[in-house]
């Protein structure tokens, strides 16, 4: 265990080290928030992936596999062809348009006060984002290392909240690249290969476990349209992946390799599914299916490569929670405080104390939750069910006005807590009635209200 937690430790300094070395080349506001917009095909690629799977992706995955057989892959599957969609079909005129938050798009097509709504749904989509994957490092370290769970989250989380602050958009690109090799290598190529080894082989496998196990459709086609209908689009509207798009220095950069990146995390989510799989084999009577990760590195790996798997976890983690935290920053400092202070725009050291503040308050949410899978469902259900329906309006519907847009994002907004609060958060009724609800406001009140003077293009 000594030698687990000096590779962890390790692992943690070089994060550090790199979100010095971040801070170096974030001379600007704009190095800050989107790199300089100067990234080229391989950290666009790998920033990407890594900013995608998280904690989230990682931990729950596993215990969907778990659960459910190579079914659970559909999380991961979900957000991957979300990244395709992205960089196939929208990447290009978001980087004609400079800017550095989704809801300046409604701005630009609506008016201030329209940015202004939407980016308070926005700033609780991001901070819920940063809060799942601290909660995956939190839950990883308590159980590995037999840390009090408060200890674990200030811990790991603190490493990314000092990362994060320093260097901006440069230190979480330069921390990405690390982490997307760590995880590719600890997880898919070091973890998966030990677990079926240790099963006896794919035969094993497939002898050892019931039939609906390796059925793709066992997790039910409810819950599969419903990780679609909220991690699909969500990735296409979420601030945390348009930051990322942001920062291709060219429109061909973000296609192809964007389109990479969607890829990879299928097949991310197929390693992970099949690790909890072999989790179940070897350890059928967990008394808590969500600590199927963490139990499966403890029981099946020995010291050393323990330690590089758990930095490969940690990896997924600390790219997520990250991405997250910057996102609710910079909606703070972009779309928020002007209004405060009178239009003045934010200067890099603003944006750094922002950042700050914004990480303390992911640690300090994610002492009170205690489900990864549930905290991410909670963020993205907020997110797609209040801000979907008026941000397609905008690009796709001419007779679109702001009346309808802030009253679909208010009522979508509180029917999916609403639902949420009655059924629960993994419920499929938050995200439909949300939708529902947000679609019928959106296109009658902008039919009753009056047709706006002049379309703001934004592709």
């Amino acid at each position: 265990m000594a030698l687990d937690i000096f590779v962890v430790a390790i692992y943690a300094a070089g994060m550090l080290l790199l979100g010095w070395y971040g801070m170096r080349k974030a001379k600007t506001h704009e190095d800050y928030l989107v790199a300089g917009r100067n990234l080229g095909p391989s950290l666009y690629m790998g920033t990407m992936a890594a900013t995608v799977l998280g904690g989230a992706s990682t931990v729950g995955t596993v215990r969907l596999g778990y659960v459910h057989g190579i079914s659970g892959f559909w999380l991961c599957a979900a957000l991957g062809l979300g990244i395709v969609a992205l960089n196939l079909f929208l990447a290009k005129p978001l980087l004609k348009l400079k800017i550095f938050t989704v809801t300046q798009v409604l701005e630009k097509r609506y008016n201030p006060m329209a940015r202004q709504a939407s980016a308070v749904i926005m700033l609780a989509y991001a901070l819920m984002i940063g809060v799942t994957s601290i909660l995956a490092i939190g839950t990883v370290l308590q159980v590995l290392f037999g840390l009090p769970f408060w200890l674990s989250v200030v811990l790991g989380g603190g490493v990314v909240v000092v990362y994060s602050t320093i260097g901006g958009m440069w230190s979480l690109t330069l921390t990405d690249i690390v982490q997307f090799v760590i995880k590719t290598v600890g997880l898919m190529f070091i973890l998966l290969p030990i677990c079926l080894y240790r099963v006896g082989g794919w035969d094993e496998l497939v002898a050892k476990l019931p039939a609906s196990s390796f059925s793709f459709t066992s997790i039910g086609w409810d819950t599969i349209i419903t990780y679609f209908m909220i991690y699909f689009f969500g990735i296409l509207i979420g601030q945390d992946i348009w930051q990322r798009v942001f920062t291709a220095k060219s429109e061909k950069v973000a296609v192809y390799a964007g389109t990479t990146a969607g890829i990879y995390c299928i097949f991310y989510g197929l390693a992970c599914a099949l690790i909890g799989m072999a989790a179940h084999v070897l350890l059928p009577d967990l008394d808590n299916v969500n600590n199927a990760f963490a139990a499966i590195v403890k029981a099946s790996l020995p010291d050393g490569l323990r330690g590089l798997v758990i930095a490969a976890a940690l990896a997924a983690m600390m790219s997520t929670a990250s991405a997250g935290l910057l996102a609710a920053s910079t909606v703070l400092t972009e779309d928020l405080l002007p209004k405060l202070r009178g239009g003045k725009q934010s200067s890099l050291g603003i944006n750094r104390l922002f950042t700050l503040l914004t990480g303390v308050a992911v640690l300090g949410i994610a002492l009170v939750v205690n489900d990864v899978i549930s905290a991410l469902t909670l963020a993205y259900n907020l997110l797609v069910g209040g801000m979907l329906i008026p941000l397609i309006g905008a690009i796709f519907w001419k007779r679109a006005t702001t009346s309808g847009a802030i009253c679909s994002m208010t009522l979508g907004f509180m029917t999916a807590l609403v639902f949420m609060f009655k059924d629960g958060l993994d419920a499929n009724t938050p995200i439909y009635y949300s939708l529902a609800v947000g679609l019928v406001s959106f296109v009658v009140v902008s039919l009753l209200s009056r047709r706006p003077a002049i379309v703001a293009k934004l592709a």
